[in-house]
């Protein structure tokens, strides 16, 4: 399946991408476009938009898309609940959670958003491995 959002990614568009792959969709392709053509691409490419205003797996309720992916598709693995806590914590403005990680996480994200990088397709290739470990990390943690 086709999963789209906007380009130039930070926390909530990489953390998703990487729940998608693991969790929900380990075939996905992802495209990202500018914010004011998402709508318009997912239409065309028959793609399932994220972390854009105006659908369903967005930002609702203070909470945030890795949030929407985790609730939309029933996950529950209490580590990817943790975790969706610390993306959240990281992504969002008003933390509702107060996971001391989250700073942490949002200080990664926006490094590899100036390592120069090609594209948002080479940060995920080369952010995923934050998340696998932070998913690790929570593992041990709920234990």
């Amino acid at each position: 399946m086709k999963w789209i959002t906007r380009k130039r990614v930070k926390v909530d568009r990489v953390a998703c991408p990487w729940l998608i792959k693991k969790f929900i969709d380990p075939q996905a392709e992802f495209l990202f476009v500018a914010r004011e053509k998402v709508l318009e691409v997912a239409e065309q490419e028959g793609a399932i938009p994220f972390d854009v205003s105006g659908v369903e797996l967005g930002h609702h309720d203070g909470k945030c898309s890795f949030e929407a992916l985790v609730a939309r598709y029933r996950i529950d693995d209490p580590a990817i609940h943790l975790l969706a806590k610390i993306v959240h914590g990281a992504d969002v403005e008003y933390d509702l959670f107060g996971r001391p990680e989250a700073p942490g996480l949002e200080a990664i994200a926006e490094g590899f958003r100036h390592l120069g990088l090609k594209d948002d397709h080479e940060i995920l290739e080369k952010e995923f491995i934050v998340y696998d470990a932070l998913y690790a990390y929570c593992r041990q943690k709920v234990q």
